[in-house]
Order: structure tokens, then sequence, then C-alpha cells
């Protein structure tokens, strides 16, 4: 009988899914996911995390216990150093094995090997799931085999993002789900720059991206831009970011500044990130010292109330509305 290998519903699972799922089926193993974020998952988040966390792991912690509660053979939590050559992620990423197992008692084991593509050096990476492999029973050629197809199967689901479509509606179209079509009478292109876990996550983002559509809006995200458009907005700074994902918001927040090609920016960020709170103040600032494009920021903690989003959201369309009639005039 197969094992059960659960990921939990956060965090970097918007962005890996796919490799993930395809790898751990390919070494004869089944994919448990968590649910969908609800108040139990976050309230028991909130409940077993630290104070200080912010709310991405606050819910990851929360996930981690659906899990648990699931009876999976094994969680899959890596130690993620970096996704990119030069780079490093938030070290929440770093040490999340460690903070889960000091946070939660008796748990199934923890597969939490390192990913790590600092040095561009795709061997480390490769021989740490050749690890996860003999784990299962399998050769060395049997796990890169596995390994060589999530990576096949990781390309098609970021092609889909770069065909326009968010990190949930290509995970869907990837499983191999019907998108709904829309309406595409949208009178307001919006660009909406955040953490995918922070946006991706219906729940915890009140469904920001779905509201601005509902409010006629084509909302772009910092996924959909292709990788040299993103280091284009980068190139207008001073100094280098050596942090992958607040590298790619400045970039995508510059470019769009750049570019005017959207008729407001929205940027959405978790309360407590520590990274963020020095993204989210460069770009407002240069938005503000700009006056080029409308810029707001929406920051999201447990405590967000869904009536006080939906206000903003009316308010800021309604500005962009009111400035393309003044455009007209």
């Amino acid at each position: 009988m197969s094992k059960t290998v659960g990921i939990p519903k956060g965090l970097l699972y918007y962005d890996f899914y796919p490799m993930w799922k395809t790898f751990f089926e390919g070494v004869g193993s089944k994919v448990v996911a968590s649910q969908d974020t609800n108040k139990k998952i976050l309230d028991e988040g909130v409940k077993n995390c630290v104070e200080d966390a912010c709310l991405p792991v606050k819910t990851y912690v929360g996930h981690v216990i659906n899990l648990k509660e699931k009876n999976v053979d094994y969680i899959f939590i890596p130690r993620v150093v970096s996704v990119e050559r030069k780079k490093y992620l938030c070290s929440k990423f770093l040490g999340l094995p460690d903070f889960i197992k000091s946070l939660i008692g008796d748990l199934p084991p923890i597969i939490d090997i390192e990913i790590n593509y600092y040095k561009n050096n795709d061997k480390f990476t490769q021989n740490e799931f050749i690890k996860i492999g003999r784990m299962f029973g399998k050769t060395k050629d049997q796990s890169l085999k596995a390994y060589f197809k999530a990576t096949h199967q990781q390309k098609k689901f970021e092609s889909l993002l770069k065909e326009g479509l968010t990190n949930l509606e290509a995970l869907k179209v990837w499983e191999g789900k019907n998108l709904v079509k829309e309406e595409s009478n949208y009178d307001l292109k919006i660009a909406v720059i955040a953490h995918p876990y922070d946006i991706m996550d219906e729940y915890i983002s009140m469904g920001i991206i779905e509201k601005l559509k509902n409010m006629g809006a084509q909302v772009y995200t910092m996924e959909m831009l292709e990788r040299d458009l993103i280091l284009e907005g980068v190139s207008m700074l001073s100094k280098e970011m050596f942090w992958n994902y607040e590298r790619d918001i400045l970039g995508a927040g510059l470019y769009f500044l750049k570019q005017k090609n959207v008729d407001g920016v929205i940027m959405v960020s978790a309360f407590g990130c520590g990274p963020n709170s020095m993204t989210e103040e460069l770009l407002e600032r240069i938005y503000k010292r700009e006056k080029e494009v409308p810029f707001m920021l929406i920051t999201i903690d447990e405590h967000s109330g869904e009536a006080g989003i939906m206000t903003r959201l009316e308010a800021f369309t309604d500005l962009l509305r009111f400035n393309k009639k003044a455009v007209m005039v």
C-alpha cells in the first residue's frame, strides 16, 4: 500500500505544488493536500503559533494541523533556502521545518529536504530529492526520472501563468479542471502585487482578486510578467535586491509605473512581514513621488474584516474611473 504525503496548502504551495505533487506520485506515494483555508484552520494556526509571526506562517501552521488530523504518513515541509541563483528567500523558509516541529507535537515524520539553487547548481537539489526517493524504496535513476518529470510539469504550470492566469487558475487548469468563462467587459486594468501566498489564499485575502474582477477590473499579477520585464523594473533601483520575492514585487511595481499600462496598482502585504516592510515603503514613496499611477497598500492580518477591504476596493476603483473620465474631458 502506498504511503500518503501531506502538503500544506500555504506559503510556497501556490508556486511549486505541481512539481512537488508530480515528484511524490512519481516515487509511488499518494499526495494529500490540506483543505482550503477556513476559519478553523486559521484559528488553529493563530492559537498554536507565536504571536509575532506573519499571517501566512500562522495560516501554514493551521494547515499542518489539518494534515495531522488527516492521519497522513508524512508531511512535506522543505527547507527552502533559494529558488534562484544569488538570491535568498525570507528566513522563515530556511527554518520552517524546525519551527513547525517546535510548535506542534505528535506530528507524522517530516520530510524536510533542503532546496537551494543559490549557486545555480541543480545537482544539490537533485540529490535532496534522491534522498526522498530512497525513503520510498526507489533507486537513484528512478528518483531522477521522477524529478525531471516534476520539473517538466512545473514549467507547464509556469507557462500557464504567462498566459494571463493567476496561480489559482493555473493550478486548476494544470489539474485538468475547466475554468468558468468570464465576461471580458472590463473597463479598468489593475495590477495586484504581493507574495502569491498573500493573495492566492482566498480566505486570508478575502478574495481581493475576485472582488476586483466583479467590480469591472482586469487583474494582473507579477507572476504573469516575463522575467525580463521584472528585471527591467528592478534596473531602476540603485542596488540589487537579494530577496527573491521582494525583488519581484519591486520589479513588477516599478515596471507597471514605468509603462503606465495599468490604471492603478494595489500592493497586498501581510502585517508582520519583515522583508515587505521595506518593499512596501519603497514602492509607496516612489509612486507618491512620481504621481503617475494611483497606488494603494492593503495590509492584511487575522483581524482584517471583509467590509473594510470591500470599502477600500470600491473607493479605489471609483477613483480610477474618475481619473479616466477627467482625462477624456
